[in-house]
């Protein structure tokens, strides 16, 4: 068998980093390919040099043989490479249909589109590969992983025969991975190449045939897929054991911190997508939110954060009615939140640390007040934070977009619980984060909640959520339809429940 690529000594550097260091990596043709490695470790960076986003200072490339030296990912796509990143790379303010053709589109004679050829194209990709997605929703209605399956129909669409998939499982229940992974294992039959870039590492050794481990920009290891443990694999990672979430003591207390009644959210379109929800999460208290992608819970968060009005019910802090809020009013009565795309919603990527530990805390001491910002303040609090939640940067006016994803999600963690909240919204807190920065965050959620945090917590990892809650709801097209006990739940039950398939088939809700 031949390589379909072959990546001989290529280094990368940036200011004051080396991202790549003489990383060699070698893919034979029709194989599934892992990619493991700390956030940090030159993942992200090799696979923009693949796709042609960057150009290497050193090394060489050959696709199927040949020497190329992609300027763009025009030169890779023409390739025959195809990826679907990790932050999705799509244009709100399209439909499913223009971004999937963007860049591709078919034309009739005289140059306009055919969008009924290209529609029909479009839904054979999609139903061959069961991505099941609403042509003509515009992206900015679609959750996360709705965008996902978005950004994989359109490298599908265009034929690619090499895929490189950045954490394509991050958003999807148990069945849909299976489903998923049986896709791949077609497209790995039919003589496709896929590089896949995980950090579940139970999924990496359950689908990869080789696994590359990259660690401080340099290649640790490549190995084939034969015996290989997730104990060895995080060893060769981080230098330590695989992190587990498992919480042992209950810390739930009898108080009330977040109550929610009969609250309702309607849509633009006046239909309820969050509909008669009845919630109370004690102070000490990890209450989890289990749902697929698009069911009503970004709903929800968006209305106890405030971005979002309700239609009918009551949402109480302490027994404080905050219903009719504002964000800034709730953030300053001890709501803290954890967005899910820490880069879009929880971060200014261009502006210095210290002015992002500030964001949402800005008129509170010691960042400052309602008339004026702290400067000195600031950079105090966001050093104490990068200290105390090991946020590693060489210093606090770096811009955030040079912090890997786990350095950024740190730098949120640890802004919002050094702001002494009564509850926090945390939703997926370790997405995309390597087993290091993930076990770190699990240790800050668990040290908060001894000390009487009480946290909704929104995530795809049923790992995560059965080993951190206390307690499990299940959530489906907009209501609770099961409340269950991680001590008597796997995650295969749970996602049962989340595609409705437990209710079905005799589940108790």
């Amino acid at each position: 068998m031949s390589a379909a690529i072959e990546l001989t000594g290529i280094t990368k550097r940036f200011p004051g980093v080396v991202a790549n260091d003489d990383v060699n990596l070698t893919v034979e043709q029709g194989e599934i390919h892992a990619i493991c490695g700390e956030n940090g470790a030159g993942k992200s960076t090799l696979m923009k040099i693949l796709y042609g986003m960057q150009g290497a200072d050193e090394g060489t490339m050959k696709i199927n043989g040949e020497v190329v030296d992609f300027t763009s990912p025009t030169d890779a796509i023409d390739c025959g490479i195809g990826m679907v990143h990790q932050h999705f790379m799509l244009a709100d303010q399209l439909t499913v249909l223009e971004n999937v053709i963007l860049g591709a589109e078919p034309t009739l004679t005289g140059g306009r589109l055919d969008f009924k050829k290209a529609e029909t194209h479009l839904r054979e990709v999609a139903d061959e590969y069961g991505l099941t997605v609403d042509v003509h929703q515009m992206i900015e209605t679609l959750e996360v992983g709705e965008r996902q399956r978005v950004e994989i129909i359109k490298v599908l669409y265009r034929g690619a025969e090499i895929l490189i998939l950045d954490e394509p499982t991050a958003v999807l229940v148990p069945q849909e991975v299976e489903a998923l992974f049986e896709n791949m294992r077609e497209l790995k039959a039919s003589g496709t190449t896929i590089l896949f870039i995980d950090h579940k590492l139970d999924e990496v050794l359950k689908i990869s045939d080789s696994i590359t481990v990259l660690r401080h920009g340099k290649t640790v290891a490549s190995l084939k897929n034969e015996g290989v443990t997730a104990h060895e694999l995080a060893e060769l990672m981080v230098g330590s054991e695989l992190p587990t979430p498992a919480t042992t003591s209950s810390t739930v207390t009898d108080e009330v911190a977040l109550r929610l009644s009969g609250v309702t959210v309607l849509n633009e379109a006046n239909r309820p997508v969050a509909s008669n929800i009845n919630l109370a999460i004690r102070k000490g208290e990890i209450v989890g939110i289990a749902g697929v992608e698009g069911n009503g819970q970004g709903d929800l968060v968006d209305a106890i954060i405030g971005t979002t009005q309700i239609s009918s019910g009551t949402i109480e802090l302490l027994g404080n009615d905050i219903t009719y809020e504002s964000v800034r009013k709730r953030r300053e009565a001890g709501v803290a939140y954890v967005p899910e795309d820490r880069q879009h919603e929880g971060l200014l990527l261009s502006s210095p640390l210290w002015e992002n530990a500030a964001l949402g805390h800005q008129t509170q001491a010691p960042f400052g007040s309602n008339w004026w910002l702290n400067r000195d303040g600031a950079r105090r609090q966001t050093e104490a934070i990068r200290q105390q939640f090991d946020v590693r940067t060489p210093n606090i006016d770096v811009a955030a977009h040079a912090l890997s994803g786990g350095n950024q999600q740190k730098l949120i963690i640890g802004r919002e619980l050094t702001s002494n909240p009564d509850v926090l919204i945390a939703a997926h807190p370790t997405r995309g984060i390597d087993v290091g920065a993930q076990a770190a965050v699990w240790d800050d959620i668990r040290a908060a909640r001894r000390n009487g945090l009480a946290t909704l917590l929104i995530s795809a990892d049923l790992d995560e959520l059965i080993g951190l809650s206390d307690t499990i709801v299940v959530i489906l097209r907009g209501e609770f339809v099961a409340t269950l006990s991680p001590d008597e739940v796997t995650p295969r039950d749970l996602g049962a429940y989340m595609t409705g398939a437990a209710l079905q088939n005799g589940g108790v809700a």
